[in-house]
């Protein structure tokens, strides 16, 4: 889905055979010695972009959320995010929520404390062992008052169907805030009792389809026959 995006838009795709912190490292020496833009997370424009999605945040909420779930791959949202309550703070007075980073439990470096060499994870946006911006993903949830955590892959999925079901098909990493946020309050559910919570969905499940397509059943084929058709829709009512 990501690859296809790109492709529309005419890039031309170089494919590295290794992880994606592997990639990491040989764009991020190409673009210091040469004259490249590097659009990771490591680079600061992106950051102060993203960021401005905690001022719509407080603009309709009129205030800060409790707290915000958020997926944690290469820890650039949860750090702009965070710059961003801090600054309209400051500005407007909204204050400031406590932050839920989630990790996938393959793939959890900031939860174990050191990078994981070979992160594995059905949830590919964050399947990362080395985040750029790890340092910065943890002071702010220590500032926030709140934590990072790592959720399984079975309940990146339970939480990806439940999405589904309420209208929001999102990739499995983007469900990794609602599935955080379901382990916590089945952990301490008093933490999160009446207090405003905002999760953000991250991608959109075009973007990594392949989990669906995956389990999907090649569908039955039948005689365009308005009687044949009519009888199975029934039947399964």
């Amino acid at each position: 889905g990501k690859l296809a995006g790109a492709i529309a838009y005419g890039a031309e795709v170089f494919q590295i055979s290794g992880s994606f912190d592997e990639a990491l490292k040989i764009v991020m020496s190409i673009s210091e010695r040469h004259p490249i833009a590097l659009v990771n997370s490591i680079n600061p424009y992106r950051l102060e972009g993203q960021k401005t999605a905690a001022f719509e945040i407080c603009n309709t909420l009129e205030t800060a959320p409790d707290w915000l779930a958020i997926p944690v791959g290469n820890a650039g949202n949860i750090t702009a995010y965070w710059m961003g309550f801090r600054q309209y703070s400051e500005k407007k007075g909204t204050g400031l929520p406590k932050l839920l980073g989630v990790q996938a439990q393959g793939a959890a470096p900031l939860v174990l404390g050191h990078p994981i060499e070979n992160p594995e994870t059905i949830a590919t946006a964050i399947r990362i062992g080395k985040p750029a911006r790890g340092e910065e993903a943890v002071l702010a949830a220590q500032e926030s008052k709140g934590k990072i955590i790592a959720v399984n892959d079975e309940l990146i999925i339970e939480s990806q169907k439940l999405l589904a079901k309420n209208g929001l098909w999102v990739e499995p990493a983007s469900a990794a805030g609602l599935a955080g946020l379901i382990q916590e309050v089945k952990s301490n559910k008093s933490e999160f009792a009446n207090k405003k919570v905002v999760i953000v969905c991250t991608g959109h499940g075009l973007k990594d389809p392949d989990i669906i397509t995956r389990d999907f059943a090649s569908p039955r084929i039948f005689p365009a026959d308005i009687r044949v058709l009519e009888n199975l829709i029934i039947q399964n009512e």
